[in-house]
C-alpha cells in the first residue's frame, strides 16, 4: 500500500525498552512486561500475550467517586505485549515521578501509568464541601505518568511571591510542595450586575507549578467524565 496514511509518520515501530512512550500527539504507547495500570475503556489497540482486568479502589474510593462524580475507574494490564492508551482524542503527556515527589492529578485527565507508582483519592485541601467536594488523585513512588489534556496545557510556576489563582474545572494538576485553598474573585452584587461569573478559583501558594487546560469543562462533557 502507498499513500501518506503508510509513512513513517503513521506507521507504529516496535518498542525498544518496556514501558510508556507517546506514539502521537493523542496516543500513548506501553510495552507491557508485568503489570500496569489505565483508565478503562482506554486501550484502542494492542498485539501481545495481554490480559485485561478490571480494578477496584477500594470501598473508600468507589464511595468518594459516587459522591463526587470524581474517582479514577482503572483496569490492571498484565503479560508481554505492546498496547496504544487514548481518551477521546485529547492531548497526551507524560510525566516522570520521582522518589520525593508527590503529583496532584485530576482523575479525568489520568490515562495511563506504571505499577511502581501509588495512588491515593485525596480531598483537595481548601475546597471543603463549598468546593463541590473537589477529589483529586495524588501519586507517589518512582514511574510515568500518562496524562490526557484538552488542548495543550499551561504549565504555570507558582511562588511564594506570585500565588496562581485557577478556575477549578480548568485545573489538572500540580507539583509537591503547593498549598491550596479557595479564593472568591467577585461578590454577587457585582456577578449580578454582569460580572465575568468566576465567583470561586483555587488558590495555589508556595515553590512549584500547576497544570492547567485551556479551557473549562462545558455541561456535556463534565457529565461524560
Amino acid at each position: 500500500m502507498k499513500g501518506d496514511l503508510f509513512s513513517s509518520q503513521h506507521v507504529v515501530q516496535p518498542a525498544v525498552a518496556p514501558g510508556m512512550s507517546v506514539e502521537n500527539a493523542k496516543c500513548v504507547k506501553y510495552a507491557v512486561n508485568g503489570e500496569m495500570y489505565a483508565r478503562q475503556g482506554a486501550m484502542v489497540a494492542y498485539r501481545g500475550d495481554l490480559v485485561f482486568e478490571r480494578k477496584g479502589q477500594g470501598v473508600g474510593g468507589m464511595l468518594k467517586r459516587a459522591v463526587t462524580g470524581e474517582g479514577l475507574p482503572l483496569m490492571a494490564v498484565r503479560g508481554q505485549g505492546e498496547a496504544w492508551f487514548a481518551h477521546e482524542a485529547q492531548n497526551c503527556f507524560i510525566v516522570d515521578v520521582e522518589p520525593g515527589d508527590q503529583f496532584t492529578v485530576n482523575g479525568r485527565n489520568v490515562l495511563c501509568f506504571d505499577a511502581s507508582l501509588s495512588y491515593e483519592i485525596k480531598t483537595v485541601k481548601g475546597s471543603g464541601i463549598t468546593g463541590g467536594g473537589l477529589f483529586n488523585s495524588v501519586f507517589t513512588g518512582q514511574g510515568r505518568l500518562g496524562l490526557v489534556c484538552d488542548g495543550n496545557p499551561l504549565v504555570i510556576p507558582v511562588s511564594a511571591q506570585a500565588p496562581v489563582y485557577v478556575d477549578t474545572d480548568a485545573v489538572v494538576g500540580w507539583t509537591t510542595h503547593l498549598q491550596t485553598s479557595l479564593h472568591r474573585s467577585q461578590s454577587i452584587g457585582s456577578m449580578l450586575r454582569g460580572g465575568s461569573g468566576e465567583a470561586v478559583q483555587l488558590m495555589f501558594q508556595g515553590e512549584g507549578f500547576v497544570v492547567v487546560r485551556p479551557s473549562e469543562l462545558t455541561p456535556q462533557k463534565n457529565q461524560q467524565h
